[in-house]
């Protein structure tokens, strides 16, 4: 059974500071969120939920919301997870009292129902012939046509995630992986995963076999790692490198693996259609990651590169908008020859507390986390490189803080080009009524930013940088052109399973919707993209 905060008892719910550190550097100014990470690991002989603990832990920027463990001795499975992150969530007589061979992790961003205890993964399903623990990193496009299927095929299955109160996708998908007592949980996958549409990469176990899966089109990393004594699959290649597990390959598009006592399996059920989301070597994964062969760091120096030749300007200094806009401003400096500095200090200790603060703190805004260094930036023209612009809120601080410490010119460089879409393949971006670049040129971003200049990395630039075939790439949220098909609006969006059947995706009129509005479908998106 799950665990939350004991390994013998659900606990109660405990109001406290959850001390979750992001990216975002004004209290209210929610920035792209990185959606879910998942690690899988099959090893006799290790101890498998401290090397899940540890995978998780170099997987934190993934999600920060919540985090759990689940595994298996061959005979039964335990799941320990808790609203957190990994090192608050985790103790050492926590991670003992997880034993076995087989291990699923998840750390949770939530991109499909709300952020809660009961919504946190690993989620469970009865089989067949034991448990299902399942750990999932992407969203789901069709969760509504499987919520429909799985009433379809089980009317009678009373027991299960949703009807615990789990609002997601996973617990959709959990439960009709569970559904079929007829035949294996292999079997069972490989029927329903060809009919899974959207962003999956799940790892997934039941008391004897580790599975890994992930979609065809790819939209989100998934890798395979081998240990001396073992196998493990994570969403990125920096967490094979903090267990000590040797990359091995990608796990493909469209492909199933199975690991058990017999060795490895692969099975593929559905054709490649590659659309791997450019965003990740942007800003999403670690900058110590390879995504397929090409190291995300090396990506965003050329991104940098890239952006001093397409925008050049005289200046005295480029500094990166920590920690995100570092690699990108280093490839400036070197392409531009202006040099390189730090003209921002940030705490990165600062997380979320239920200590509110005061209106003479709240009015400091953004030097609750960024504090500039006036004597390297006083009287200097100034180039700050930054990842991306969401609503506008973030830079336009910013620049004040930094004409406050001194600085005789500010310019602004994005490494990516306007964001315009919202993702609905796992990143919880702003609406398109939020995003600021939706309505306004770039010249009009500059003025309503307050910097000399702004200049955005153009979409073949990026492409370019990535070392990927653009038709390879998903960049919806900068084109529009979304390579998995999206459903109406009443079947689409964050909230889905959390409103009245048949409501659209929160209000249409209301700008906090994370919806595409009256243009949700397809053709009307692409229509619209195009136009423009």
């Amino acid at each position: 059974m799950p665990v939350r905060g004991s390994a013998s008892k659900i606990g109660d719910v405990v109001l406290r500071g959850d001390g979750l550190l992001n990216h975002d550097l004004l209290p209210d100014e929610k920035g792209p969120q990185d959606q879910c990470g998942v690690f899988g690991v099959w090893a006799p002989g290790e101890e498998v939920a401290k090397l899940a603990f540890f995978g998780l832990y170099s997987l934190q920027h993934r999600g920060q919301e919540s985090a759990g463990i689940a595994t298996s001795d061959g005979e039964k499975i335990l799941v320990y997870k808790d609203m957190g992150l990994v090192s608050q969530v985790f103790s050492e007589s926590a991670l003992e009292s997880l034993v076995g061979h087989i291990a699923v992790g998840h750390n949770r961003y939530s991109t499909t129902g709300a952020s809660s205890w009961r919504n946190a993964q690993p989620t469970l399903g009865r089989t067949s012939s034991g448990t299902v623990a399942l750990a999932h990193n992407g969203n789901l496009t069709n969760t509504a046509d499987l919520l429909d299927l799985l009433k379809q095929r089980y009317p009678d299955q009373d027991s299960n995630e949703i009807t615990g109160g789990n609002t997601t996708d996973t617990a959709v998908l959990t439960a009709l992986l569970a559904g079929d007592l007829d035949h294996t949980l292999e079997a069972t996958a490989l029927e329903l995963l060809p009919q899974v549409k959207g962003a999956f990469c799940l790892a997934f176990m039941d008391e004897t076999t580790l599975y890994a899966a992930r979609d065809p089109q790819g939209v989100r990393p998934l890798v395979l790692g081998r240990l001396e004594r073992g196998w493990v699959v994570a969403s990125e290649t920096a967490a094979l490198d903090i267990v000590g597990a040797s990359f091995v390959r990608e796990v493909e598009p469209g492909e199933l693996i199975a690991i058990d006592e017999n060795g490895l399996r692969s099975t593929r059920f559905a054709e490649v259609k590659r659309a791997g989301c450019v965003f990740e070597y942007v800003y999403l994964a670690r900058p110590d990651t390879s995504i397929n062969g090409r190291v995300v760091y090396d990506s965003r120096v050329d991104m940098g590169r890239e952006l001093a030749r397409e925008y050049p300007v005289v200046a005295d200094l480029v500094i990166p908008t920590p920690e995100s806009g570092t690699p990108a401003a280093i490839g400036y400096s070197q392409e531009s020859g202006i040099p390189f500095g730090h003209g921002l200090v940030k705490n990165a200790y600062v997380g979320r507390t239920f200590i509110q603060p005061s209106q003479t703190i709240r009015q400091r805004g953004i030097r609750l986390k960024l504090n500039p260094l006036k004597e390297v930036i006083r009287g200097k023209r100034i180039v700050v490189i930054d990842d991306s612009i969401v609503r506008g809120n973030t830079q336009r601080a910013l620049v004040q803080m930094l004409r406050e410490a001194g600085a005789a010119e500010i310019h602004i460089r994005i490494s990516s080009p306007p964001i315009t879409w919202p993702c609905f393949y796992g990143i919880d971006f702003a609406t398109r009524a939020e995003l600021i670049a939706t309505g306004l040129g770039v010249d009009d971003v500059r003025a309503s930013i307050g910097a000399d200049t702004l200049g955005y990395l153009t979409k073949d630039g990026m492409i370019a940088a990535t070392g990927q075939e653009e038709s390879k790439l998903c960049t919806a949220c900068f084109t529009g052109k979304y390579p998995i098909e999206l459903p109406l609006a009443e079947r689409l969006g964050k909230n889905l399973l959390e409103r009245p059947a048949g409501s659209p995706s929160d209000d249409a009129d209301d700008p906090a919707a994370c919806n595409p509005g009256p243009d949700s479908e397809l053709d009307a998106i692409v229509r619209d993209a195009e136009a423009n």
